[in-house]
């Protein structure tokens, strides 16, 4: 009885017993990202809207995954650290993460990641085979085709 407890113990206090991200992003149904709205061709604001790279890059990702994105407007200072804490579920566009974040596969020209709450491999994978879709499919080469190719075409006549 008592190594039966103990046993049932581990099992419960282990990382593994923990809920996944996934499944309680699933339960809410929606993909919490944090943005930076002064951001283009990234992130910026149009008739009062967010619109940019991001903003549609995370449509396609939640859609994706099968979830709605929100879309969180957020200091920059504020979003590793939101994100660490559950606040958001991922960040898109951050070149810094801290060593409390995973981080997805690269995508794109840029290789850009998106970070999110460490060990959570369910989460981890369920990103990485979304990226890969929208990679293999066209939709990203579209959309850096649309919100980057003026930045680059200005860059390299500079």
């Amino acid at each position: 009885m008592r190594s039966t407890l103990g046993v049932l113990l581990a099992v419960l206090i282990s990382p593994l017993a923990q809920a996944e991200l996934i499944d309680e992003i699933n339960d809410r149904g929606e993909l919490r990202i944090a943005v930076q709205s002064d951001t283009p061709p990234y992130v910026f604001k149009e008739n009062d809207h967010l619109t940019g790279f991001e903003i549609e890059f995370g449509q396609i990702l939640a859609k994706e995954l099968d979830l709605r994105a929100e879309f969180i407007e957020t200091p920059a200072e504020e979003v590793l650290p939101g994100v660490e804490s559950g606040k958001y579920d991922i960040t898109l566009n951050e070149q810094n993460t801290s060593d409390q974040l995973d981080v997805s596969q690269p995508y794109g020209e840029k290789k850009q990641v998106i970070p999110f709450q460490k060990d959570n491999p369910a989460f981890e994978s369920a990103v990485n085979n979304a990226l890969q879709r929208i990679k293999d499919d066209g939709r990203l080469a579209e959309l850096e085709q649309k919100w980057f190719k003026g930045t680059q075409e200005t860059a390299a006549g500079q």
